[in-house]
């Protein structure tokens, strides 16, 4: 449920740290700051994270509560908490690519919302398609990845899937706004 969640929430926050800026015309003005378009992007990337970190810090008290009740396993509690993590990253990093594109924050949140939930959705879709394809399109999925994490088994592909797609949409981010510049 959680990717799900926040394939749609990330997006929503994400929606307007480049394009209000594209739109308004503030961005020239943060160019001509003494900052790297790197520091930008990090900056921005960073805050949608924070925020979708804080949206996640309340659901702390669960297993803290639950714990005092009995004994609970808390590998798969501090395992998911880690799937999130890197889920609340590679989505953040892909609304920060989609804001780039556009001078619009709905279309942005459009073009985030829609990469995310396929990247989400894609897992349960497998049945459908043809044996050949399922491997493939199985890797793509971020729920394939994150359900691995939660489970509090800690793959290095899992850690490499997150980090790759939040490496590729932030240096997509980077492009587009070179090209702007």
């Amino acid at each position: 449920l959680l990717p799900i969640i926040f394939a749609f929430s990330i997006p929503a926050v994400a929606m307007r740290l480049f394009s209000e800026e594209f739109k308004s015309g503030s961005f020239e003005i943060l160019k001509t700051l003494p900052v790297s378009d790197l520091d930008i992007i990090a900056g921005k990337y960073l805050a949608s994270l924070l925020f979708a970190l804080i949206m996640l810090a309340p659901t702390l008290v669960y297993p803290v509560f639950i714990s005092t009740l009995g004994d609970l396993d808390w590998g798969p509690v501090v395992g998911g908490y880690i799937g999130a993590i890197f889920l609340a990253g590679a989505f953040s990093a892909i609304g920060v690519f989609a804001s780039s594109t556009t001078k619009n924050q709905v279309v942005a949140f459009i073009i985030s919302a829609s990469i995310c939930f396929f990247l989400t959705v894609i897992n349960q879709s497998l049945v459908f398609l043809p044996a050949f394809l399922t491997g493939f399109l199985q890797y793509l999925s971020t729920s394939y990845h994150f359900s691995n994490v939660a489970k509090g088994i800690i793959d290095s592909r899992d850690i490499i899937y997150f980090l790759t797609l939040i490496f590729i949409t932030l240096y997509a981010t980077y492009l587009i706004n070179k090209e702007r510049s």
